[in-house]
């Protein structure tokens, strides 16, 4: 069976990653065999092609695996079939005009593989064989886009449940005062990872019912302390953020090598990270300006050889509220 060749790659950048959408990220995850359809129309080789004509027009397909058995043997499509009619030779066998070399895919591949080859060789079906090398279904074009919007939906779905119970955590807990706190533990110099914290922490803050602002202005901050983390902790450290309805009090903290001028780390564009850590693109010096921008409430303690802890809050006012209920924070503080 023919292959397609390869594409051509390149490599992705953090720009490129950033702009990677949810319906690109499910054509690496969805399974063909969840989009494609199963139980095809076939025809056998041995049939005429008059006969497949009727099947075709009564089915409105406009192409057929040919199986014997449930062998497959080639895909009968529309350009073999005009090749019949202009011969006038529809007392043909199928074995006669049928495509032999197929292209297929396997239905445990992703549908980006099915797309690879879509875009690549122009075809515009493609029969799946199963785990042992029978025909198990034919995957379109339309399969793709079906399977993706079914995706989208179901994602959509759950992510509507996730933020109804999220946003109703606090609402049947009689206490004086609740809170959510999410822990999140750094290791040094583990960039692949950087931004992973910051990331969830805004995902949990919208299901909880926080503005898209609120939610920016603690990701960004989280983020720019993550990152802190990952560039100058000897140890690794962590991230702790304590969520109540009316404000956010956030704890970063390393026993790395300290900070020995405090007051200079606060200045833009002073860093101590090293070159290696620069030529990576990190290090600029503007972590803890960033951050200062985006809480109301910032402290900084940090000595040599003992480690660096940060406090940050952020205040809700009654229309940032998140999740149910609201107090003065005058009254918490």
């Amino acid at each position: 069976m023919e292959t397609p060749e390869p594409m051509r790659t390149r490599i992705i950048t953090d720009e490129d990653a950033e702009s990677i959408t949810r319906v690109e990220e499910l054509a690496y995850e969805i399974k063909i065999k969840e989009a494609m359809t199963s139980n095809p129309q076939t025809v056998e080789s041995t049939m005429l092609m008059e006969d497949v004509l009727g099947v075709l027009r009564v089915t409105r397909i406009s192409g057929v695996p040919v199986v014997d058995g449930s062998e497959l043997m080639g895909v009968l499509s529309i350009e073999d079939v005009i090749r019949c009619l202009t011969a006038a030779d529809q007392q043909a066998p199928v074995a006669k005009y049928m495509t032999r070399r197929v292209i297929q895919v396997r239905e445990d591949d992703t549908i980006i593989e099915a797309l690879k080859i879509f875009v690549n060789s122009g075809i515009g079906r493609l029969p799946v064989l199963d785990q042992n090398g029978k025909l198990s279904g034919i995957i379109t074009k339309g399969d793709v886009t079906r399977g993706l919007l079914k995706a989208l939906q179901r994602d959509y779905q759950v992510e509507e449940v996730r933020k109804y119970r999220a946003r109703h955590l606090f609402e049947d807990i009689e206490s004086d005062r609740t809170s959510l706190i999410l822990r999140y533990n750094i290791q040094p110099h583990d960039f692949t990872k950087g931004g992973a914290a910051s990331s969830k922490i805004k995902r949990a803050l919208v299901r909880l019912g926080a503005s898209p602002q609120l939610a920016r202005r603690c990701g960004i901050a989280i983020y720019e302390a993550e990152m802190n983390l990952i560039i100058h902790t000897t140890n690794g450290g962590f991230i702790r953020v304590e969520i109540e309805p009316h404000q956010i009090n956030i704890v970063v903290a390393d026993d790395g090598p300290g900070i020995p001028d405090i007051e200079l780390a606060m200045k833009p564009g002073y860093s101590t990270a090293s070159e290696e850590i620069r030529e990576l693109g990190f290090g600029a010096g503007m972590g803890l300006v960033n951050i200062s921008r985006c809480v109301d409430y910032m402290k900084l303690d940090s000595a040599p050889r003992v480690g660096t802890r940060l406090r940050m809050k952020i205040y809700l006012n009654k229309e940032q509220t998140v999740g149910e209920g609201y107090l003065a924070k005058e009254s918490t503080q």
